[in-house]
């Protein structure tokens, strides 16, 4: 499995309860934090739920 790095680019303010969710599931707490994670479909989906509140980049 392929490593990631994702980190949450803009803030929740504004965002539904299910993003934040979802965002808090990925390891992300705060504006600019990042976690790495393995490319599963299950991440996959995470990151496709909240992308444009996320940057993604290979690890």
């Amino acid at each position: 499995m392929a490593k990631v790095t994702i980190r949450l680019k803009k803030s929740l303010i504004g965002s539904t309860e299910r993003q934040r969710a979802t965002v808090k599931a990925l390891g992300l707490k705060k504006t600019n934090s990042t976690v790495e994670q393995e490319l599963t479909p299950q991440i996959e989906g995470m990151i496709f739920r909240v992308r444009h509140l996320v940057e993604v980049t290979e690890a």
